[in-house]
């Protein structure tokens, strides 16, 4: 019994060409006879070959016991939804190459390329049909696409095309297709939502669930890096030069960041492409090119681009930026590990961000190897064993070669002509980056108390050694706080954490133990005045101080000293001016007059004094005073005579208005 038993032939040879030896679950599974006819609801890990596995499962369906396709008309037999584009088009190309022998015509149906060709291949007549939802409701609501020939769809990344709002265009699509169709649905996970999809529009659905969902990427290597803020950069880049992969993705979270690390490993001698959703189509594609052609090796992405993504000999996952969740890290991590090949996950872990890092991997079962990223001298000793064991050393030398080689021993020695090469190997790598120091502790054996660094080692307090205590006049009260006490006591004591012991608050005043060896040290750091900074004081103790004896209490305020106030006059008996001059306002004769500023004086002095105005007389008039109206009594009004009253005229004797009347 072999592995394309129960198989179409004509898929068998294809799988038989392309070397397979033996199926994963999930495909050995979709062949099983009690699935022939029914429709499935799958749960596979990214990476198990669910392409290849929906591609065995539709063969049956779609052929009728045949090898090969009747001419394609314009009523597909077979559609297949994806979520993304670029996941569309990579199942065109493994259906392709799987129906290679069954004369299969493929049309796309995707957002972003020209509606106007894919209307054309659809009048032309294709067998299976690969799209995303939004492109294929508006084929069908134009309808250029008919679905009433349809035997089978599939619903790839089932899960993602939820979350990112296709449940309307997948409810259309399915309600569009004939009723004894086939449904397929594939996702990584079955939630709630998924369930209640597949339960309005399949019919005895059979629920697979493969052994490899349970044990996540096994293929895997987890290593999360501890780095400082500001080495985040300098480690991605050192992780790249260690490992040299094949080709490597780097996950960003925003599209500023995927074009600002491009930029930098750009600058930095890597042969790298970005991928994001500010792209266009024919950008996005041109970028998996060349990948895929080894024109690049390394692919700077966020979560959205790179959604189901698959390029072959992808031996590395670098983390730039934390996944939002765990099953963001499980799916990029998924890019890798794929068909029984060995990868790397490598997350980017500032030391501010362990504790999000270490929910994240738990609640995806994940357990990483805690290490620091690799340094320049680690790279270094990288690049020398590869450069050991270049094949090209095992090559024999040519005829050509041989006269060149002699020529070049003789000139300059095997000792120059090895540094040499050794030169030019280098020359064509990016020189790798000096990280700061980082001490890396696994989680369970940090302290609660070590989160303001989340790199400080657990230190057993026996192995502190002699110490000597003492009191900083700042407690419990003016909120004080080891994450704050202790960095300040680092920049003024000038000593490092590792000097510092045990911190024991107390209402008024805390308690710290310093490192005897490091006491002169600290007490010249500190000055003469012993303080640090918010004027906290610093009091060195005799010995250990008492943690049981009753808190300090705060100072009792000194009573008032009524002496002080005996010559001040009670309020309400004080003279209007006091002690002081009444304010005279006329300068007195002889006395020096001030001036605002020298500029007046000489002023003054030039123009001479200005006039003072004279004291306002009532009844005098004035020259800038407006005449005065004459009075008028009521009787001395001029009386309007001779015109006719008004319907609005006021009463005799009075102003009369005129009265306006529409023109007729």
């Amino acid at each position: 019994m072999t592995i394309y038993d129960g198989i179409v032939p004509a898929i068998a040879e294809a799988l038989r060409k392309r070397g397979y030896a033996t199926l994963t679950p999930v495909q050995q599974a979709m062949i099983d006879e009690d699935l022939e006819g029914r429709d499935a609801l799958v749960s596979a890990q990214t990476g198990s070959g669910k392409t290849v596995a929906f591609g065995l499962a539709l063969a049956p369906t779609l052929l009728g016991g045949e090898n090969r396709f009747e001419r394609a008309t314009t009523q597909p037999v077979a559609l297949c939804i994806a979520p993304t584009r670029e996941l569309a088009l990579q199942v065109q190309r493994e259906l392709e190459w799987l129906y290679e022998n069954t004369g299969a015509v493929f049309a796309t149906c995707v957002g972003g390329m020209d509606i106007r060709n894919e209307r054309r291949a659809l009048e032309r007549g294709a067998h299976i049909i690969v799209g995303t939802p939004g492109r294929l409701r508006d084929h069908i609501t134009r309808r250029a696409l008919d679905l009433s020939g349809l035997k089978a769809v599939v619903m790839d990344e089932a899960d993602e095309m939820l979350d990112l709002g296709f449940r309307e265009d997948l409810e259309f699509i399915l309600e569009a297709s004939p009723d004894d169709r086939r449904t397929l649905m594939f996702s990584a996970t079955v939630p709630r939502s998924i369930a209640d999809l597949a339960k309005s529009y399949q019919r005895n659905a059979k629920r697979i669930e493969t052994i490899s969902e349970r044990k996540q990427h096994v293929d895997i290597e987890y290593r999360a890096m501890l780095t400082t803020p500001s080495d985040k950069e300098n480690a991605i880049i050192n992780v790249l030069r260690f490992y040299e992969a094949r080709n490597a993705i780097v996950f960003c979270s925003t599209r500023a960041n995927v074009n600002h690390l491009t930029a930098r490993l750009h600058n930095r001698g890597f042969s790298v492409v970005a991928l994001s959703g500010e792209l266009s189509q024919n950008e996005r594609t041109h970028a998996l090119q060349a990948m895929r052609d080894g024109r690049a090796r390394v692919c700077v992405a966020t979560d959205v681009a790179a959604r189901g993504i698959d390029l072959p000999g992808l031996e590395l996952v670098i983390h730039a930026d934390l996944p939002t969740n765990s099953e963001t890290l499980l799916h990029r991590s998924g890019r890798t590990g794929r068909a029984g090949n060995k990868g790397v996950s490598a997350l980017i872990v500032p030391m501010s961000q362990r504790r999000k890092a270490e929910r994240i991997l738990g609640g995806a079962n994940v357990q990483p190897a805690w290490v620091k990223p690799p340094s320049a001298d680690e790279v270094l000793a990288r690049d020398d064993e590869r450069l050991m064991a270049d094949p090209v050393f095992q090559e024999k030398i040519t005829e050509d070669e041989a006269d060149t080689v002699k020529r070049l021993l003789e000139a300059h020695g095997a000792e120059k002509v090895a540094a040499a090469f050794l030169r030019g190997y280098r020359s064509t790598r990016s020189a790798p980056e000096d990280l700061m120091e980082v001490k890396v502790t696994p989680a369970r054996e940090r302290r609660d108390g070590d989160s303001y660094e989340p790199n400080t080692p657990s230190r057993p307090r026996s192995e502190f050694g002699p110490s000597v205590w003492f009191s900083l006049s700042v407690g419990r009260r003016q909120s004080a706080e080891p994450r704050w006490l202790i960095p300040m006591l680092c920049r003024n004591g000038n000593i490092t954490k590792n000097e510092i012991g045990a911190i024991k608050m107390q209402p008024e005043e805390t308690f710290v133990e310093i490192s005897q060896t490091h006491l002169d040290k600290f007490l010249t750091a500190l000055g003469p005045n012993k303080s640090l900074e918010r004027g906290i004081t610093v009091k060195q103790l005799p010995g250990m101080p008492d943690f049981n004896a009753p808190p300090k209490e705060r100072a009792a305020r000194p009573p008032r000293d009524d002496s002080d106030f005996a010559d001040r006059k009670p309020r309400g008996e004080t003279k209007p001016y006091g002690d002081k001059k009444p304010y005279a306002k006329k300068a007195e004769a002889g006395e020096r007059r001030v001036y605002k500023d020298e500029l007046s004086k000489v002023d003054d002095d030039v123009w001479g004094e200005k006039p003072k105005k004279k004291p306002y007389n009532a009844g005098e008039t004035r020259s800038w005073d407006k005449p005065a109206k004459p009075a008028h009594s009521k009787g001395d009004k001029p009386a309007y005579a001779g015109k006719a009253k008004g319907k609005f005229d006021g009463p005799a004797g009075g102003a009369k208005k005129k009265s306006f009347k529409p023109k007729g």
